[in-house]
């Protein structure tokens, strides 16, 4: 496969199943890919991660920006080296991070004046600078500078906001020069169909006339702006509509999604590719993903549960540990309480989407999206 290529193997119904080429290896859709913020998956190791089978990570160029700084990666031989990783790196450009603290920015035309979360100092960005961080950092796919409407929010401003990012993006694609660096350009326009539907004619309409002019086009595209505070199914009555208005020869990647059945439902719809913090985030608080639901491992019904964790999963944390073991760790706030949960559901959710690509290249998804909702394991949001 060339660099960039976007392989689909199968389809099933709008479900996808398909290899996306990069400079540290294919990724294999549809992919859960687990996020390392600050360069670090928390709670598990490079090796863990392989071992779980993940295939792509993601970093975050506004934290990376901030703390160590671009140059000291640089000077490490770029993040893969920096941390480790031999796989494929995603990073987001830290627009979401930026807007998310909307108290401390002002924005222009021209870029976002921002005030550092670490140490209040004034930072300012452009697209242009964007990109050139986001190439120093060496990533194998990068991210536009976008911005991110909250929800609710007043059509005007979503309406603002989309056009902000449609600018950004042209700017983007025209700085970003990196050749084994893909770039994704963001769908935004929040809940309206009609914003998001010209946000993405706008982008494809970018990349034509960049490749009319000898130059890149966006080599996938990101489907931001969900998952900001909205109910799950005011995001479905547009998504799938969405995902299916991108152009079917790029991969689809919906930011910032990661509950096991919205993941199942989104897949349906002809979406490729997600991440989101909350299979260790929700460790962290002694949550673990289940075949039979969310499962809260402070309630003192597991207080004498010696069976594993869920008697499905075929992970290392089920093979070892008990729920009252899961639980004793957890309620006695030990490290190794998040770290073990963490690793069961990072490895559930890769298992999930593996078991949907699986599905797919079976012509069958329709049954296992069926299988799912109507199982335990659904009761998860």
């Amino acid at each position: 496969m060339a660099l960039f290529d976007f392989t689909r193997e199968a389809q099933s119904g709008h479900a996808r199943a398909a290899r996306f080429a990069t400079a540290h290896g294919d990724i294999k859709t549809p992919v859960f890919m687990p996020v390392g913020t600050r360069a670090s998956v928390k709670g598990i190791t490079p090796d863990q991660l392989k071992e779980l089978n993940a295939q792509v990570i993601l970093a975050n160029a506004y934290h990376l920006f901030l703390r160590p700084g671009a140059g000291i990666i640089e000077d490490a031989g770029g993040l893969h080296s920096f941390m480790n990783w031999s796989g494929p790196i995603l990073t987001d450009s830290g627009g979401f991070q930026i807007f998310s603290l909307a108290d401390t920015l002002s924005i222009s035309a021209e870029g976002v004046d921002f005030r550092s979360i670490y140490d209040g100092s004034k930072q300012h960005w452009t697209p242009e600078d964007n990109m050139r961080l986001q190439q120093s950092l060496g990533a194998d796919i990068a991210m536009q500078l976008d911005q991110c409407a909250p929800y609710p929010a007043s059509r005007e401003f979503v309406a603002q906001a989309t056009a902000t990012s449609t600018a950004w993006a042209k700017r983007c694609l025209a700085a970003h020069t990196r050749s084994d660096q893909a770039l994704f350009g963001i769908v935004q326009g929040g809940m309206h169909l009609d914003l998001r539907l010209q946000s993405i004619e706008d982008l494809i309409e970018i990349g034509k006339k960049s490749q009319d002019a000898g130059h890149k086009d966006f080599q996938g595209f990101g489907i931001g702006g969900y998952s900001v505070g909205e109910e799950h199914d005011v995001m479905f009555e547009t998504l799938g509509e969405v995902a299916r208005a991108l152009p079917p020869e790029k991969p689809r990647y919906l930011m910032g999604v990661g509950n096991p059945t919205t993941l199942v439902r989104a897949v349906r719809e002809g979406v490729d590719m997600f991440d989101c913090v909350l299979p260790t985030r929700t460790a962290r608080m002694g949550t673990a993903f289940s075949s039979q639901g969310r499962m809260n491992l402070r309630n003192a019904q597991y207080t004498r549960d010696f069976g594993p964790l869920d008697e499905s999963c075929t992970c290392g944390v089920c093979a070892h540990y008990s729920r009252a073991y899961l639980r004793h760790l957890v309620k006695s706030n030990e490290m190794l309480g998040g770290i073990l949960l963490s690793l069961h559901n990072m490895h559930y959710l890769i298992d999930l989407m593996g078991r949907a690509r699986e599905a797919i290249l079976a012509d069958r998804y329709e049954d296992f999206y069926r299988e799912w909702v109507h199982s335990p394991a659904a009761n998860d949001y």
